[in-house]
């Protein structure tokens, strides 16, 4: 069987991305980052299986744009002596729409693996110099959608596994590297197309407490020390690093033939945490541009929302205690599920202008009642945000969200579904910087509401980490805090629909009791377990499998 593993980027310069796995009988889909076995079937396909997909800047070189896609979860670095690899029955593919005038992808990058006994008399992985199963790849790629493909990248190394110092640096008995940082660098290649190219093992970058996220909520762990579940494994990445010029151009869909998509990824963690059971296997075999309009509805009314409202099962979820939803914001609106949010206000003199109106953006916000999140959840995962109010700092606002404001990320792209989205204009925050913030977005519309001088003036302007989740995403990005703090309202305090503990009346600052619980909320894992390299592929080598013993 064949496997087309797949995610798409766009441009605004946007680029809207999708990394896929396309298999032989399946059908090619999108998967959401994070998404660690996260569907029934595919959780029995690993390498088949997108974990994580990253789009962001270049730090060291803010010409360029990198992407990280991740497969394979939960490597163990001494899982030997069949260690995980790339699949040789697998298309794996990254998606970029970059024109907001047609519909489908643009260009797409496949990457496909071939495997070689180079000494099959052994059963060790590496002896004498040689190794087993020797890995290499062909990377080719289409600037027509997929119409045709132009090999760009042709046997190139995928490094060993970081199975011990003797496989790897020992000079007589294994590969007498010099180190396994050199046997990675060494892998980084050209494409004849400008892009520089890496694939092979790596410690996997995402953070986050697995085991209390799904254990009913139990993050921050109630009695127990919070532990990040993916801490001393590794995952298998390719990364790309294309020059920002080179992200432009138009395209057309092609068919898969026999290939099935059996695995996407675009956002973190929507088939996870979003997609209920019954339906993650459907979802991952569809494509972002033929999403099911069903699905919308549990981003309309999260199941999460649920247990931030003490009216419903707020109370069976203690770990969520600080973070509750907006039942009564500026008195009026609510978006508790079930409730109608700002729907009360389509078509009223109040919106014309805006983003909510109809002759705008037609029904794409404000769809019908009793879909409260559709203006701020729903186009978080699907549209991205455009600079026209309300998806504007409240600063500035004079105590109206659906005034203007303080333009904010522009990264609207509504063709297409589930997918990352890029603006590539947005400038790359120093990593050294004091305002560099794993919060993203959020730290950003933080700073541009409270930070002086960035709250003094409703003036277009770069605000740190606007270059963060989820406008793009960065290696350092706690998607998981950000995602929770998102269905808790935060966004839509941002706007100026503040918590309901604001009162407008006595002067006070929006950033209430409830507004403050939601900023400082924590799952209490907030950082990779391996720093990150400053240049391409910027990821942490993988664990080596005599170094980790996985006590905590």
């Amino acid at each position: 069987m064949k496997k087309l593993l797949t995610q798409p980027i766009r441009r605004l310069q946007h680029v809207a991305i999708n990394c896929m796995f396309i298999a032989s009988g399946l059908m090619a889909t999108q998967v959401m980052a994070s998404s660690h076995r996260e569907a029934p079937l595919i959780a029995n396909d690993p390498l088949a299986d997108n974990t994580d997909l990253y789009v962001f800047r270049s730090p060291d070189d803010p010409n360029m744009v990198t992407i990280i896609a991740n497969y394979i979860p939960a490597e163990m670095p001494g899982g030997g002596p069949n260690y995980n690899h790339f699949g040789e029955n697998i298309r794996y593919e990254i998606h970029i729409d970059n024109n907001i005038a047609t519909p489908g992808d643009d260009i797409i990058y496949r990457a496909t693996f071939t495997r070689t006994n180079e000494d099959p008399t052994t059963f060790f992985s590496i002896r004498l110099g040689a190794e087993n199963l020797k890995t290499t790849y062909m990377l080719e790629k289409s600037v027509d959608g997929g119409l045709t493909f132009n090999t760009i990248v042709t046997d190139g190394t995928v490094p060993a596994i970081n199975i011990g110092a003797r496989s790897i640096e020992d000079a007589v008995v294994g590969l007498g590297a010099a180190s396994y940082d050199e046997l990675m660098m060494n892998a980084v290649a050209t494409a004849v197309t400008g892009e520089k190219v890496f694939c092979g093992p790596v410690d996997d970058p995402f953070f986050v407490d697995l085991g209390g996220i799904f254990d009913l909520g139990n993050a921050p762990r109630a009695t127990e020390t919070p532990r990040d579940g993916l801490g001393h494994f590794n995952t298998h990445t390719i990364a790309l690093q294309i020059p920002i010029r080179t992200l432009n151009g138009d395209g057309t869909e092609s068919a898969s033939g026999d290939w099935i998509q059996v695995s996407r990824l675009g956002m973190p963690l929507t088939n996870e945490a979003v997609i209920p059971l019954g339906e993650k296997d459907y979802w991952n075999s569809l494509s972002p541009y033929a999403e099911d309009a069903a699905h919308f509805e549990y981003f309309y009314n999260p199941e999460l929302a649920l247990y931030m409202d003490d009216a419903l099962f707020g109370t069976a979820v203690p770990q969520f205690q600080k973070l509750r939803i907006q039942k009564a914001s500026l008195g009026a609106y609510n978006f508790s599920n079930g409730a109608d949010g700002l729907f009360g206000l389509k078509g009223s003199p109040a919106v014309a202008g805006t983003a909510l109106d109809d002759a705008i953006f037609g029904t794409l916000l404000l769809p019908a009642a009793g879909k409260p999140r559709s203006v701020d959840l729903w186009p978080l995962f699907f549209t991205g945000a455009p600079n026209l109010a309300p998806y504007q700092l409240a600063t500035g606002k004079a105590g109206n969200p659906l005034a203007a404001g303080k333009p904010f990320v522009n990264n609207f792209l509504p063709n297409g579904g589930d997918m990352l989205r890029l603006n590539m204009a947005v400038p790359v925050t120093d990593r050294m910087s004091p305002f560099f913030s794993s919060e993203g977005l959020l730290a950003a519309a933080v700073i541009g509401l409270t930070v002086d001088p960035f709250n003094t003036t409703t003036a277009l302007e770069f605000i740190p980490n606007m270059d963060g989740f989820p406008n793009g995403r960065r290696l350092e990005d706690d998607v998981t805090r950000i995602e929770l703090q998102a269905v808790s309202g935060i966004v839509l305090a941002a706007i100026g629909l503040w918590y309901d503990d604001y009162d407008a009346a006595t002067g006070e600052s929006p950033v209430t009791r409830d507004m403050r619980d939601v900023i400082n909320y924590t799952t209490r894992v907030e950082h990779n377990d391996a720093p990150f390299q400053t240049t391409f592929p910027y990821v942490a080598a993988p664990w080596r499998g005599t170094e980790v013993d996985f006590e905590y």
